[in-house]
């Protein structure tokens, strides 16, 4: 972790739960970055790896906040559960400034999320829960394949799966019945701390969900809340590998026609406001059917997209950590758009589609080195040298993140040139296998 700043008489502490070196960078590039000191709160190993203990987290939490020999201003975070639900209890605790933990559980739980959905929008597919406790589980009523079996909280579709029948839905059930509780218990302990409406008296963390699947474009949209006004500041295009889910690149700004970016505001202000956040930042998943004309909500994150941050810093000049540090500090998040150096942005998610141990993995110079000679590029590697791809956390249940590369341009050609050039230069191999093609694809 890079060394604190030294505190200065107008430097705001602002607390970072889960910070990191690649997030602090970003937040050194924001606006009036010089006037905040960023400290660490509890580690990534702390809040993602085993089973998660809610109380315990918010024990050392507070411990250290207690023992903090200045003002407390802001306690902020950019990651999903536990750190999404951390923020406003201690904030509460500490008198900062935060959404409601009801608004962001509104959003984590999926199932409790599709119910607030379809309150205010129809833009959402068939959903029902699958009940676990059965040696012969079977799709809600009405809902046909293909379809996805998810738990109503995971990381990073951790234990979500595509099923085209139902064999293939008995199986996904059965791991993620076995799978569930590493995060369905602890997230039961936030469930006790709300008073919950009827439909969900009984439910819990541990339940799951299935959802008909979505075919189309995916997208995302980024806003945040300020004075309970809903404010969308991006979207962007997600791109899948040719006949995969898994992501390829995300894409800012969006291609989709201007008709079709207002209808995807519009859903995602009805829908916000429905949740009940405020002063807070918001990413939400969709997919467009182009032919239909139809859009279709994925889900609700309660936190901007850290990992979309260069995009919007190489588009419009300032990274979207910006929005959240402003609202946690409450100032106005607004920034013009467009004030970048380049016209378009992409995070591509360089991947493995089998497993193996990495070989040749950079280290730090030689990354800064690549990033130097291809400007406009920036690379985070993800797998430690001699790393056998199937123990990283947090993957996909198809895939294997290797690296995210970000890619700065003026065209679409020029982004694809360009990542092809960073996946070149860092000559990764696999169990002694050759090196992936130039698309992140395994020969």
């Amino acid at each position: 972790m890079p060394e604190d700043r030294g505190e200065t008489v107008d430097q705001q502490n602002v607390f970072v739960i889960g910070l990191d070196d690649s997030n602090m960078r970003t937040l050194e590039a924001v606006p009036d970055a010089e006037r905040y000191r960023f400290l660490p709160l509890l580690t990534m190993d702390e809040l993602q790896v085993g089973e998660v203990s809610v109380p315990a987290l918010l024990e050392k939490a507070q411990s250290i906040l207690d023992g903090f020999d200045g003002t407390v201003d802001a306690i902020v975070g950019y990651w999903d559960f536990p750190v999404s639900t951390l923020v406003p209890l201690l904030s509460e605790r500490y008198g900062t400034r935060s959404t409601s933990l009801e608004s962001i559980v509104k959003c984590e739980h999926k199932y409790w999320s599709r119910l607030e959905q379809q309150k205010v929008v129809t833009e959402h597919p068939r959903f029902g829960r699958v009940d676990l406790s059965t040696s012969d589980p079977r799709p809600p009523e009405g809902m046909t394949f293909p379809m996805w079996v998810k738990p109503a909280l995971s990381y990073s579709s951790e234990l979500a799966f595509g099923v085209k029948n139902q064999e293939e839905f008995a199986a996904a059930v059965a791991e993620i019945r076995d799978g569930i509780s590493r995060v369905g218990r602890p997230f039961d302990h936030i469930l006790d701390q709300l008073d919950l409406p009827p439909e969900m008296e009984g439910v819990g963390g541990q339940v799951c969900l299935a959802e008909e699947a979505l075919t189309g474009l995916q997208v995302a949209v980024e806003g945040y809340v300020h004075d309970g006004e809903v404010t969308v500041y991006g979207v962007l295009d997600s791109i899948n590998y040719p006949g995969s889910s898994s992501f390829l690149r995300h894409q800012y700004p969006s291609t989709l026609p201007a008709p079709v970016l207002q209808r995807l505001r519009d859903v995602s202000k009805r829908v916000i406001k429905q949740i009940g956040m405020d002063s807070a930042t918001f990413s939400i998943e969709y997919f467009y059917d182009p032919g239909a004309d139809e859009l279709n909500l994925l889900e609700i994150n309660p936190r901007h997209s850290q990992s979309h941050a260069e995009l919007f810093e190489y588009v419009d000049g300032v990274p979207n950590h910006h929005h959240m540090l402003s609202l946690a500090l409450d100032k106005d998040p607004a920034v013009a758009r467009g004030a970048g150096p380049y016209r378009l942005a992409a995070k591509w998610y360089y991947r493995w589609f089998a497993d193996g141990v990495v070989h040749g993995v950079p280290d730090e110079e030689a990354v800064r080195r690549i990033e130097r000679e291809i400007p406009g590029v920036r690379v985070d590697m993800i797998p430690d040298e001699g790393q056998r791809l199937s123990r990283m956390p947090e993957q996909d249940s198809y895939s294997f993140e290797v690296a995210h590369i970000f890619t700065g341009g003026d065209s679409e050609e020029e982004l694809r040139e360009k990542f092809d050039r960073c996946v070149a230069a860092l000559h990764l191999a696999f169990d002694g296998v050759a090196p992936a093609d130039d698309d992140g694809t395994t020969a």
